[in-house]
């Protein structure tokens, strides 16, 4: 049977494939900019590509793990997710509080479900790898990042005393959400393509809690008006779990001379992208001169969700439509060497951007020009195993006993 997730992923990539190229005509003053459309870019991937591939993954992997039936479609929350997606994804531009409430609420029911689905699946006679409290954590972070981000439009955060809620809004989103999925998909990564697990109980224990807890550090800085004492030991601990994961990551892929093919490249380099940021991050707060901290804070987000989330969904998004979609037992990690190149010479042309003022708009626009090429050459790989599939399901079969 098709997933219908990982068929709404796949459709997310061409969306955010168009995105990117209107984010580079409007950076060339080819077309009129629309007031949220940068944050709307965002979302294709963050809550399109991203959300849909954990949804549709996450209740298979731990049935795996666990030794027990994969479960069958929920159609509740796939109809739930994807109403939720579209009713938002409209009220952004528009900047109608309504539909953002209203799509915000509808995503925020279908995660709360699917929390319940996994942790109603039971255990069975499976060797657990350890990433189900990773997935279960980063749930709960996405939820924590919708409230928050569908409160802005309503003026929760005064109630609720959020200091800063756009920047708590987008770490819970990505320290939290994305690290904690990214984390839990590696370890079980591990387990798939070298059929040994990705290090010990005791350190995944330890990297599971050093980035929980420095999520939450990350949180409630901003949300508590930008409090150094919960941001710094938050980023400290958060940082010091991802370089153990790429340390680890590298290890694996190097193991399995995976480095000879793209896809091994997409998953390194993209932590490249969350790292970034952290090197900056003293600098702002101790307001050295020629820092634009304004400037980084707003822009750097597209460059975190380019360069580090969509580039590891171009590894394994294909990885796992071929192993779901076309029941490929040797389906190997996704991307190609032109999806590498573009992908991060975008992501540096936006950075580069913040600095260099005077030509900013035309190195963003270089910038989604490459991003918009990355995009057609993952879209192209997904779209043919998605194609593939479909093209297969529509396949009679033949009748019992012919």
């Amino acid at each position: 049977m098709l997933n219908p997730f990982l068929l709404m992923a796949v459709f997310y990539l061409f969306v955010a494939l168009l995105a990117a190229a209107d984010a580079a005509l409007t950076n060339f003053t080819l077309l009129p900019w629309f007031t949220g459309l940068p944050w709307l870019r965002v979302h294709f991937i963050t809550l399109g590509v991203m959300t849909e591939t954990a949804f549709g993954v996450l209740p298979i992997l731990q049935a795996a793990r666990r030794g027990v039936q994969a479960p069958a479609t929920r159609w509740d929350i796939w109809l739930l997710l994807n109403a939720g997606l579209v009713v938002l994804l409209a009220g952004i531009p528009a900047v109608s509080s309504g539909l953002i409430i209203a799509g915000g609420t509808l995503i925020f029911v279908a995660a709360l479900l699917l929390v319940v689905q996994l942790v109603t699946m039971g255990s069975g006679a499976g060797n657990d790898s350890g990433s189900g409290k990773f997935y279960a954590m980063s749930l709960l972070y996405l939820l924590v990042g919708v409230l928050i981000g569908t409160g802005l439009w309503v003026g929760w955060s005064a109630p609720l005393h959020i200091g800063v809620p756009k920047e708590a809004h987008i770490h819970a989103n990505s320290w939290g959400f994305a690290s904690l999925l990214f984390a839990g998909l590696i370890i079980d990564l591990a387990a798939d393509l070298t059929h040994s697990p990705l290090a010990s109980r005791r350190t995944i224990d330890a990297i599971f809690w050093a980035m929980t807890l420095g999520a939450l550090g990350l949180v409630a800085g901003p949300w508590l008006g930008g409090n150094l004492l919960a941001t710094v030991p938050g980023l400290v601990l958060h940082i010091a779990a991802t370089v153990a994961v790429v340390v680890l990551l590298a290890r694996m892929l190097r193991r399995q001379d995976s480095f000879a093919r793209a896809g091994a490249w997409h998953l390194s380099l993209s932590y490249v992208w969350i790292l970034l940021p952290v090197l900056v991050a003293p600098f702002i707060l101790l307001g050295v001169a020629g820092i634009p901290g304004a400037d980084v804070e707003a822009t750097a987000p597209q460059a975190l969700i380019y360069g580090w989330v969509l580039q590891f969904l171009f590894a394994v998004v294909p990885y796992f439509a071929a192993r779901w979609l076309l029941h490929a037992p040797d389906a190997r990690l996704g991307g190609n060497w032109l999806s590498l190149l573009a992908v991060n010479g975008g992501s540096s042309l936006i950075w580069i951007s913040i600095f260099v003022i005077g030509y900013r708009a035309e190195l963003q626009g270089a910038a989604y020009v490459l991003l918009a090429v990355s995009l057609v050459a993952a879209a192209w790989e997904a779209g043919a195993i998605a194609l593939a599939a479909l093209r297969n399901a529509e396949q009679p079969h033949a009748p019992a006993g012919a």
